[in-house]
């Protein structure tokens, strides 16, 4: 058992957590220091980044999402520009950092569904690829 010390928003918390061996995740307990209350609750699981979904069969395009949620900086394509496979599209900020989204695959951009200065969820479809 580990013993932390954490302060959130001025309020301090004795945080203890036990490493477990094999998938199980470990239990964290914290103890609010300014008024005593114990708290027991699961740790959150991993998550597992999933792949993107293939384009449905006979439609032949494909839908470049995001990764992440973030701020468009810079739309790089218009729609009917040819791109090629791992080429740059959208430069998106998130967590202060630019980051550059590229197409999966080439063919021509068969829509922009994002603004220049527009907050995006992570998945959100950021451009239409025909292939």
């Amino acid at each position: 058992m580990k013993n932390y010390r954490i302060t959130v928003n001025g309020n301090s918390y004795d945080v203890q957590v036990e490493e477990l061996s094999g998938s199980v995740a470990p239990a964290v307990q914290t103890v609010n220091t300014d008024n005593g209350n114990v708290a027991s609750t699961p740790a959150p699981a991993p998550v597992q980044a999933s792949a993107p979904a293939p384009a449905p069969a006979g439609e032949g395009s494909v839908k470049v999402t995001s990764p992440m949620p973030g701020n468009i900086l810079d739309i790089k394509v218009k729609t009917g520009d040819k791109v090629e496979a791992n080429q740059c599209v959208i430069i998106l900020e998130a967590m202060k950092m630019e980051n550059e989204i590229v197409t999966p695959s080439a063919g021509v951009v068969a829509s922009v569904n994002v603004a220049k200065g527009q907050t995006v969820a992570s998945g959100d479809v950021l451009i239409t690829v025909a292939e």
